[in-house]
C-alpha cells in the first residue's frame, strides 16, 4: 500500500457524504482515478558505489608524534597506537600493564599525560580481579576509580569476554564516553575471535588492523600482552606466539626477559616505528608488596624500574642456549606456583595437572621452582574415603591458612594395616619430580594419589 497517488503527491484524507477517503490533494480524486499531470516523482535513495578517493598530500597538515610514554627524551609509546608487551611466563609483562595503568590514572606517566590523570579500560582473561589485579593495582598506586573492568553483556544475566573484531564498536564507544587513554588487553591472543586462525597473518590482520585504527581515532594507547613461544630465536619480536601480524601491526613492541646470569629482569624495545629504536634497555624488578584488605593482608608483586640495563633481551635470549632456557622456565614455574598457591592450599594432583596441561611445564622444572620457593607439602585426610591427600602452600602463608577440609562424608577409621599400606605407598612414590631421591627435601608431589 502506498502513501502517494499516481502524480506523486502525498495522499490526504477527505470527507464526503459517505465518509472519509484518501485522495489526491490537487484533483481530490482517489489514487487510481487521479488525472493530474505528474508533478513530483517519488524520491529514491541512490546506491553507494565503491570508488577510489584521492586526497592531495598538500591538504594534509603535518603534525609531530605525541608520545603517551616518553622517558628521558626518548619516545617509547605513541598516543593513539597499538603496542605489544611480550615475554615468557613470569617475566613481568602483565605487571608492566599494571604499571602503565597506575601511571595513566594518577597522571604520573612521563610524557604529555604527566599531571593529567585519565581513565583506563582493562580486559583480563587469565587473572582474577579480586585476588590478583585489584591487589596489584593498589600496590602500584593506581586510582581504582579510574580503572574499568571491561566485559560484554551477552544476555540479561550473562556477561562474556570481549571479542575481536566484532566488539570493536562497543569498545570504541566506551573509550570515547569515558575519555580513556589506555586499554590493556591481557592476553591479546585470547581475545581474537575463535573463527580466526591466529597462526596466519591475513586472518589475524582482520582483527588487528581495525584495532590499530580504533586507537588512532580515539587517541588511546591499546597495549596487548603476549606470550613467547617455545622457539630458540634471539629476536623477541619473532618469538611472539601466533602469526607475524602480532609484531607487524603494532607501532611499538617490548620484550621482557630474566637474565640467567643473576636473575635480574630486563625490558627492551624491539620495535618503535615512529621513533628511535636504539633506546636503552631498562632494568626492572618485581617487589613483593603487602597490601591490606578487609579480609587480611595480601602479598602481591609490584613492578619497579631500576634505570638502564647493561644487557638487552636479545643478549639474554642468545646467551648460553639451554642453560638460559632452563632458567627462564624456572622463573615461569616459580611465578606460576606463586599465583596458583597464593592465599590457599592446593592439592598436588591439581597443581601437577594444571601446570602440565595449561602451561606445558615439565615435572622437573616444577620441582626446581618448588625448591626455590620452599613450598610446604602436608597431608590432610580430605579424600572421599577419609585417607590422606597431599596439599601445597607457600611457606610464608602456611601458618595463617586454615587446614583443608574434607567435602565428603566423615573419614573412616584408619587401621594399623591401612597406616602401613599408606606408609609403603609413600615410600615407593616419594621420589618427587624428575626422579629426585627422597630425604633432603619434601618432594612436590609426595604420596600423589592419582
Amino acid at each position: 500500500m502506498t502513501d502517494r497517488c499516481r502524480c506523486g503527491a502525498l495522499l490526504v484524507e477527505l470527507r464526503d457524504q459517505e465518509g472519509s477517503y484518501e485522495a489526491c490533494p490537487i484533483c481530490e480524486q482517489e489514487p487510481d482515478a487521479c488525472q493530474c499531470e505528474v508533478t513530483k516523482k517519488t524520491a529514491t535513495t541512490p546506491t553507494f558505489a565503491r570508488h577510489i578517493k584521492l586526497t592531495r598530500a598538500s591538504t594534509i597538515e603535518p603534525e609531530p608524534v605525541v608520545w603517551a610514554w616518553e622517558e628521558n627524551g626518548n619516545g617509547r609509546i605513541p598516543s593513539g597506537s597499538l603496542s605489544v608487551a611480550a615475554g615468557r611466563e613470569g617475566t613481568g609483562k602483565s605487571s608492566f600493564g599494571i604499571w602503565m595503568a597506575a601511571g595513566i590514572t594518577t597522571g604520573s606517566l612521563p610524557g604529555p599525560l604527566l599531571g593529567r590523570p585519565a581513565d583506563v579500560i582493562y580486559v583480563a582473561v587469565e587473572d582474577s580481579w579480586k585476588f590478583t589485579l585489584v591487589p596489584r593495582l593498589i600496590a602500584a598506586g593506581a586510582d581504582l576509580e579510574r580503572v574499568w573492568r571491561a566485559e560484554v553483556a551477552v544476555s540479561e544475566l550473562e556477561v562474556g569476554t570481549l571479542n575481536l573484531p566484532s566488539d570493536l564498536s562497543l569498545l570504541e564507544a566506551s573509550i570515547k564516553e569515558n575519555g580513556v587513554k589506555l586499554v590493556v588487553l591481557d592476553p591479546l591472543l585470547s581475545l581474537i575471535s575463535e573463527g580466526i586462525d591466529t597462526h596466519k597473518s591475513r586472518p589475524v590482520r582482520t582483527a588487528l588492523d581495525p584495532l590499530a585504527a580504533l586507537a588512532d581515532r580515539t587517541g588511546a594507547v591499546v597495549l596487548g600482552i603476549a606470550h613467547f613461544n617455545k622457539g630458540s630465536s634471539s629476536d623477541p619480536s619473532s618469538l611472539i606466539t601466533g602469526s607475524g601480524a602480532f609484531k607487524d601491526v603494532p607501532r611499538s613492541v617490548f620484550g621482557f626477559a630474566v637474565d640467567p646470569e643473576d636473575e635480574s629482569r630486563v625490558m627492551t624495545q624491539t620495535k618503535n616505528s615512529l621513533g628511535k629504536l636504539d633506546i636503552p634497555s631498562l632494568a626492572y624488578r618485581i617487589d613483593s608488596t603487602k597490601i591490606e584488605t578487609k579480609k587480611g593482608m595480601a602479598d602481591v608483586g609490584r613492578f619497579v624500574f631500576d634505570g638502564e640495563a647493561t644487557r638487552s633481551v636479545q643478549d639474554i635470549l642468545s646467551a648460553t642456549g639451554e642453560d638460559g632456557d632452563q632458567r627462564q622456565e624456572k622463573v615461569a614455574a616459580t611465578d606460576y606456583l606463586m599465583k596458583a598457591l597464593h592465599g590457599r592450599w592446593r592439592r598436588t594432583n591439581e597443581i601437577k595437572e594444571e601446570a602440565r596441561e595449561a602451561y606445558a611445564m615439565s615435572a622437573r622444572t616444577l620441582e626446581r621452582a618448588r625448591k626455590s620457593l620452599g613450598v610446604v607439602a602436608k597431608p590432610f585426610p580430605t579424600a572421599a574415603d577419609g585417607s590422606n591427600e597431599w596439599w601445597l602452600s607457600l611457606p610464608e602463608q602456611t601458618a595463617t591458612l586454615a587446614d583443608p577440609k574434607a567435602k565428603a562424608a566423615k573419614p573412616k577409621s584408619v587401621t594399623s594395616k591401612d597406616s602401613q599400606t599408606a606408609k609403603d605407598r609413600h615410600v615407593t612414590k616419594s621420589g618427587g619430580l624428575g626422579g629426585l631421591p627422597p630425604g633432603n627435601v619434601t618432594p612436590l608431589f609426595p604420596g600423589d594419589a592419582s
